[in-house]
């Protein structure tokens, strides 16, 4: 199989499975539980949009100790689209899960150790976003960002994987293992879904930073004409 049939191939597969979570997360019954109801629908979009935040982020490492290494302009590049595509999905994680905080908890927000160390995580890829954009040359900026990314994920890791576990007092779900991912905690009928969506968002988040990478290597291009031109 070619490069370009293997890249329309798991583009197409991407759409089909995300279509078909769509239809699934709307349309396929789901368990009646109290307090949450209908809204248990948002497993499949909010806890998706964290995977593939924590995947693409995760690229962002790999790729800044891959510079770090060889100093390769590219993976410098291709980190800073792993940012930018996941403090999307970080967004839109945060959105959809104030959402269905306000139906479940009656806040948009609650002073809760999970909920906190994920504000935090993004603040810190913010911070990333505002080095970078402090620093004029781009060697010595892609240097420090290399460095920086490389403890911001350690750091985001540890305030929305391990101190919400260790506070222990948490509403949040999650905190003292993954019920979504356990067996006896998610609805045999909801798996067929939730498994899919899981796979769909990180595929759907990697055809994204594809995209920014394009865009990001152009632009790089387009700069060095310009210049040269000067």
């Amino acid at each position: 199989m070619s490069k370009n049939s293997w890249s329309y191939t798991w583009k197409i597969f991407t759409i089909l499975i995300m279509l078909y979570v769509i239809m699934g997360g709307l349309l396929f019954e789901v368990p009646e539980l109290p307090v949450i109801e209908q809204t248990i629908r948002n497993i499949y979009f909010h806890v998706g949009m964290w995977f593939a935040m924590i995947f693409i982020l995760f690229m962002g490492f790999i790729f800044s100790l891959l510079y770090l290494r060889r100093f390769r302009a590219r993976y410098d590049i291709m980190a800073n689209a792993a940012v930018k595509t996941g403090l999307v999905f970080g967004f839109l994680g945060i959105i959809t899960g104030m959402i269905w905080a306000q139906y479940t908890w009656g806040a948009y927000w609650v002073n809760d150790p999970k909920l906190n160390g994920a504000a935090v995580g993004i603040l810190v890829y913010l911070a990333y976003v505002v080095l970078r954009a402090s620093v004029e040359d781009g060697e010595k900026r892609a240097r420090l960002a290399a460095v920086y990314k490389i403890f911001a994920f350690v750091i985001m890791f540890i305030f929305i994987m391990i101190l919400p576990r260790l506070a222990g007092a948490s509403i949040h779900p999650g905190v003292d293992g993954n019920p979504a991912l356990a067996t006896g905690d998610l609805d045999s009928s909801m798996r067929k879904v939730f498994y899919p969506a899981i796979l769909a968002w990180i595929l759907f988040s990697w055809w994204i930073f594809t995209i920014v990478y394009r865009i990001d290597r152009f632009t790089e291009k387009l700069n060095q004409l310009n210049a040269e031109r000067l």
